[in-house]
């Protein structure tokens, strides 16, 4: 047996035994270079593992998790909501479309489609029920809208793909997300009114519209943050990295001084939350790095990628392919792990189609995104229907719909690559080809 295929059995048999993705990625890459190096190469292993996190570009990772949860109790949902309801009024589908417009904001400031899904449906889930809303469709909207923060920058998704693909300019890949993650929330926006007003959901006449101007000025230091970090990019007041910081102070000061939800109690048990939920990420971070670097020395990502090349010579049929098999991985795996698996097997691919890597990092993280409410893993949708109290599988039709809806902006981008491009190359950023 070759070692690329005994490195990918290793990795595949583990994961079937239910063995975390991390320790299955650590487990199959020392199987490779055993099988195709030398034993003696796993001296390699302490050594692959820190320089797989030892980059500056990380450090903006645990931040804008702790970022997340900062606004997430904070009381910003809340506030954006109310907002929200007084642009829109009572309508049918009003608060289906509260929704997608609070989930695209949140996504400016936690770049978490999790964490979204958990702040909007502890606010949103009874609003809509008592409106007549099914608790399952409540919980499959929430659970798709929130996906859309893998693309509005700051994402932690993005970020990731940054310093997987060398050369790619996390600016710009922040600026070519926002334009397609408006576009998915926008896909979701006539499905619900269509639906909202064909099954008589939340009736206009029994709605109140909170008044504008006070809703307004309450929501405004939420609608702030997504100012603040891509305005700072732009103008060049601070790197990526240095948003991340800039983002934590500022949810501290909205959170204990504005809407003074939080005390000094709250934010040491934040710290502590953060740096669990970042030590995960790390985690599977480092040992994905074992994985990557056998990989790599071996040959196998070049391999694959050749193999791919065998099936078709034209790349749009690959490109389909490609689109196919991430919606798959998404189902199974977390966006973390989908691109340190996947990423260095499509970057030969990439260079030998000529596709732009910022517009192609933007189809991975809008796939990936479908996937988080896509059955039969999907984390939004686990979140959501946890705070719902109803079965994951009674959220499966409404959860397939709203796929169908968000793969059209999808395609969308594949077809108008300018949709993710027009963006970045107006502020500045460079977008160039391989």
């Amino acid at each position: 047996m070759s070692p690329d295929l005994l490195m990918l059995l290793v990795f595949g048999a583990a994961m079937l035994l239910g063995v975390p993705v991390a320790f299955a990625l650590g487990l199959g890459g020392a199987a490779g270079i055993v099988a195709g190096l030398s034993p003696d190469m796993l001296a390699t292993l302490g050594t692959n593992t820190y320089n797989s996190i030892a980059k500056y570009p990380l450090i903006a990772i645990p931040l804008f998790i702790l970022t997340g949860l900062i606004f997430e109790r904070a009381g910003v949902a809340a506030s954006l909501v109310r907002f929200a309801q007084a642009l829109i009024g009572p309508r049918h589908g009003g608060l289906g479309l509260v929704v997608v417009l609070v989930c695209l904001i949140m996504g400016g400031m936690s770049g978490s489609g999790p964490a979204d899904a958990a702040a909007v449906a502890m606010v949103m889930l009874p609003s809509m029920t008592r409106a007549g809303y099914p608790k399952p469709f409540s919980a499959a909207l929430i659970a798709s809208a929130s996906s859309t923060a893998i693309l509005i920058p700051p994402s932690i998704a993005l970020i990731l793909y940054s310093i997987v693909v060398p050369g790619v300019d996390l600016r710009a890949l922040f600026a070519a997300g926002l334009v397609p993650g408006v576009l998915a929330g926008m896909s979701l926006l006539l499905p619900v009114w269509w639906l909202a007003r064909r099954n008589g959901w939340e009736d206009p006449s029994q709605g109140e519209r909170p008044p504008l101007k006070e809703s307004f000025i309450r929501a405004l230091p939420a609608l702030f943050a997504p100012v603040l970090i891509l305005g700072g990019l732009r103008s060049g007041l601070f790197t990526p990295t240095e948003a991340a910081v800039v983002a934590v102070t500022y949810g501290l000061l909205v959170g204990v001084f504005v809407y003074r939800q939080l005390s000094l109690k709250d934010i040491w048990g934040l710290l502590g939350e953060a740096g669990m939920v970042s030590g995960v990420v790390m985690i599977i971070i480092s040992l994905a790095g074992i994985f990557a670097w056998a990989g790599t020395t071996l040959g196998t990502f070049q391999h694959l990628a050749e193999a791919m090349l065998s099936l078709s010579d034209q790349g749009w049929v690959l490109m389909i392919l490609i689109m196919v098999l991430v919606l798959l991985a998404g189902m199974l795996l977390d966006a973390i792990s989908i691109y340190l698996i996947i990423t260095p097997i499509l970057v030969p691919l990439m260079q030998h189609f000529g596709w732009n890597p910022i517009w192609f990092g933007i189809l991975l993280a809008m796939n990936i995104a479908i996937g988080q409410f896509t059955p039969p893993v999907a984390i939004n949708l686990m979140v959501t229907t946890q705070i719902a109290g109803i079965r994951l599988e009674k959220t499966f039709g409404w959860a397939l719909f709203f796929m169908l809806t968000m793969l059209s902006a999808l395609v969308l981008v594949m077809v108008f690559p300018g949709l993710a491009l027009w963006l970045p190359e107006r502020m500045g950023f460079v977008v160039g080809d391989w």
